[in-house]
């Protein structure tokens, strides 16, 4: 048999040794097995990296997308985060979350879900108090899971206009409502004009009403919130982009201030340094955007992919990224973008509680009612009695109750629809009692070559008491208030107003008693077609008939006054605009 190797070796067989080695010239051979040891190592570390990547990282089922819809002035900071987050490969069940923020207004996304129409998965509105009226009427719409960024309602000038507001008007919500009091001409108004942000499409438009009208309450101002409402539903802007343009436009000497987030006024001062705006922080406090997050998907995976999209916002990271874009994180805190250097503070405002969901839906009701447009037809006293002197003026009632008219019509907006009739006596003939002065129709509209504005204003400055005229008011009433629910407009408060001494009806040719008048305005007064009489009297007789004054304007809803000094009709015609809030019931 032959022998094995091994046999040979058993046999003191050596095999032939290889050459001794070659020391080498220099030292760097010496690093040859340390450093393949460190590649070896590193090959190790870099298959220990991969697997435990791909383990936290598992993409092996595809993409998991989530749908995020924010409102535009926060879209761009969470497009930045989310490009982040998809780049961290956040897995969920072997799918990476790939996050994807549409902008939309948050009127807007309300609109749709209330319609079942919305295409998102994660929302981020401007404020809770949006989300909040949306979930009182629609209660499948889920409660926020948290908070994004906050940002503070503000008061806002041009920086170049901010030191010529005046002194005594302190940047708070009771001095923006003082300024805007539409039956204050003399207050503040006269040096600044407010402009406002519809809050029907803006959060915080309706940031700022809540806050003024919480204010006011506070003062006990009813009267002068609505004088204020009345002046803003006048000056309202589409958007934050056009009011911020609005406010380096003068006009006169009055200054423009207006009202916005803090954000708002740093993106615009980022966009255009040329023409900058200042915060005016209110002193008695201010509410906040908020920037809720809702989860609206109902897909499990889907609804982890949010919840780990949520975390991520309150990263470190994020929130630096939502501060460098004039944001506060929700704690108030901010970041250089809001430098007191820049006119920002440090420090954010006080808060004023957030309102109640039914709070929010009283004042939204309020402001649309306030500011459905006017028709109004005026019935003006020219009976004989109206040529009498008033007592310690150099007036006649005829020329006070003139001012009374000039004084309550010049609270209304251009596109209000007014007229004027005159009522006596035989005015028209020997049958009518009332004579059509001006038609009813939009003040800015042409009636025989003027507008409508101006020819009642020359109307009433000219007017003349008839000396023989007594006082056919029934008459005229019953015919007004036919003629006003004939021509009903729905998109309009539709009113009687009477301005006359208070000597109630006379009229030697009969005619319509009181006891018929009433009954004919009891049985005509429809709640859902509602034609309210506002009775304005002035002068020593006014007392005596007030009793038939307020049952007339009780059958119709309305309500009647007694002026003591002419210029109380600004506050009869608050009084009146505030009737509008609560009609038909207001009694109820």
């Amino acid at each position: 048999m032959g022998r094995h190797r091994t046999d040979e070796l058993d046999d003191d067989y050596r095999a032939e040794e290889p050459a001794p080695r070659k020391r080498p010239s220099s030292g760097r051979g010496r690093v040859l097995v340390p450093l393949a040891g460190s590649v070896a190592l590193a090959v190790l570390l870099g298959v220990a990296a991969y697997v435990i990547f791909t383990r936290d990282h598992d993409c092996t089922s595809g993409k998991l997308p989530l749908r995020v819809v924010a409102t535009p002035d926060i879209q761009p900071a969470l497009n930045k985060i989310a490009g982040n987050y998809n780049k961290a490969m956040h897995s969920i069940d072997s799918r990476c979350v790939e996050v994807t923020v549409a902008k939309e207004g948050a009127s807007r996304t309300a609109n749709a879900l209330a319609a079942g129409k919305a295409n998102a998965d994660f929302w981020v509105a401007d404020s809770s108090l949006v989300v909040s009226r949306l979930r009182a009427a629609t209660p499948a719409v889920p409660a926020p899971a948290g908070t994004v960024a906050v940002s503070p309602v503000v008061l806002v000038a041009a920086k170049s206009m901010a030191t010529k507001l005046p002194e005594n008007l302190q940047p708070s919500w009771a001095g923006l409502i003082a300024a805007a009091n539409v039956a204050n001409p003399d207050g503040p108004g006269k040096k600044v004009r407010v402009l406002a942000l519809d809050p029907q499409k803006n959060s915080a438009g309706m940031a700022a009403l809540l806050a003024a009208a919480g204010s006011a309450k506070k003062a006990g101002q009813d009267k002068a919130l609505v004088g204020a409402f009345k002046e803003l539903s006048g000056q309202l802007v589409a958007d934050p982009s056009a009011l911020m343009a609005s406010l380096t436009v003068r006009s006169g000497s009055r200054v423009p201030i207006g009202v916005s987030s803090e954000q708002t006024i740093y993106a615009h001062n980022a966009k255009k340094p040329e023409s900058p705006v200042v915060p005016l922080y209110p002193t008695d406090g201010t509410l906040s955007l908020d920037y809720p997050i809702t989860v609206l998907t109902k897909d499990p995976a889907t609804q982890k992919a949010a919840t780990d999209f949520t975390h991520d916002l309150s990263t470190e990271s994020a929130k630096r990224t939502l501060r460098d874009q004039g944001f506060r994180t929700p704690d108030g805190q901010a970041g250089e973008a809001l430098a007191k250097g820049k006119g920002f503070a440090s420090t954010a405002p006080k808060g004023l509680p957030l309102p109640d969901v039914k709070t929010v839906s009283a004042l939204a009701q309020t402001w649309s009612r306030l500011n459905l447009g006017t028709r109004l037809l005026t019935l003006v006293d020219v009976s004989g009695t109206m040529a009498l002197p008033v007592p310690e003026t150099n007036m006649t009632r005829m020329q006070a109750i003139s001012r009374i008219a000039t004084e309550g019509l010049a609270l209304f907006p251009a596109d209000s629809e007014i007229g004027v009739w005159a009522f006596s006596t035989h005015l028209d003939g020997q049958d009518k009692d009332w004579r059509e002065v001006v038609s009813v129709g939009p003040l800015s509209e042409t009636v025989h070559g003027v507008l409508r504005k101006d020819a009642l204003a020359r109307q009433f400055a000219s007017i003349q008491a008839k000396a023989t005229g007594d006082t056919g008011l029934n008459d005229t009433l019953k015919a007004a208030y036919t003629e006003m629910t004939k021509t009903y407009q729905e998109d309009k408060i539709n009113t009687i107003v009477v301005l006359t001494d208070g000597a109630g009806n006379d009229d030697p040719g009969g005619g319509v008693s009181n006891k018929q008048i009433l009954t004919f305005l009891k049985q005509k007064y429809n709640p859902k077609r509602p034609v309210s009489i506002l009775l304005i009297a002035f002068g020593p007789e006014a007392a005596a008939g007030k009793q038939q004054m307020d049952a007339v304007a009780k059958a119709t809803g309305g309500e009647a006054y007694i002026a003591k000094d002419v210029l109380q009709v600004r506050d009869f015609f608050l009084q009146g605009m505030q009737r509008r809030i609560c009609a038909p019931n207001c009694d109820g």
